[in-house]
């Protein structure tokens, strides 16, 4: 039976939110208003802790400026956030905890409710090729732009989403629920469709609510940053 490692990113891999560090990223360059975008931003985060983020509203407000400013000036700032906000980030505790599930041969697979322009490059640094994030639609029209519309392509990877996109990757896979042994990382309660679906859920450094429902249930709760 194979064994299958899903990983949660923002909170579980990384001790900061991507998608929340690149919109601050992004006004510390100058491409958003630094108070309208931090309202904005600030207010769809406690929406999240609360889980109740709607995530198309969230994926077009914070894909403005990617959008706005085009794909070649997007890449290159996002090589730019990725050398002074996320390397710095990454811990020991992270790297060591990926390199044990490599090392016993599981399939690793990293779930996020963030989008793919944030996190791809970050699953490439820590060294997980398969990726499940929210999809960006792009404008394939003729004579369109081919860069991002702000919409979401397909089912987004947040709550039961994450259920559904991990189901299309095993099928795609010619596998099942059944042909796995399955573990999954998250710090979030808005990840509980998928934590009570897989043999293995693992509470990491997670929020207030997700510990005491570990603790009720009897799940692992690992805190991997100080």
């Amino acid at each position: 039976m194979k064994n299958l490692t899903l990983f949660d990113l923002d909170h579980t891999l990384l001790p900061l939110d991507s998608d929340y560090a690149w919109g601050e990223f992004t006004t510390q360059i100058g491409w958003t208003d630094p108070v309208e975008f931090k309202q904005r931003n600030d207010d769809f985060f406690a929406q999240y802790k609360k889980g109740e983020l709607k995530i198309a509203n969230y994926v077009r407000f914070a894909t403005q400026a990617i959008k706005a400013q085009g794909a070649a000036k997007s890449q290159a700032a996002h090589a730019q956030f990725m050398a002074t906000v996320i390397q710095p980030a990454i811990q020991k505790t992270t790297t060591d905890l990926i390199a044990k599930h490599r090392a016993a041969g599981d399939q690793l697979i990293i779930v996020t409710a963030t989008n793919e322009f944030v996190t791809r490059p970050i699953a490439t640094l820590l060294g997980i090729d398969e990726l499940i994030a929210v999809q960006l639609e792009t404008d394939s029209t003729a004579g369109g732009t081919g860069w991002i519309t702000g919409e979401i392509k397909g089912i987004a990877s947040a709550h039961e989403g994450k259920v559904t996109r991990v189901e299309a990757w095993l099928a795609a896979h010619n596998l099942s629920w059944n042909h796995v042994h399955s573990t999954f990382y998250t710090d979030s309660i808005n990840d509980i469709a998928l934590l009570e679906k897989v043999n293995k859920p693992i509470a990491t450094n997670p929020d207030p609510r997700l510990r005491a429902v570990a603790q009720e249930r009897g799940w692992q709760v690992l805190d991997l940053f100080a």
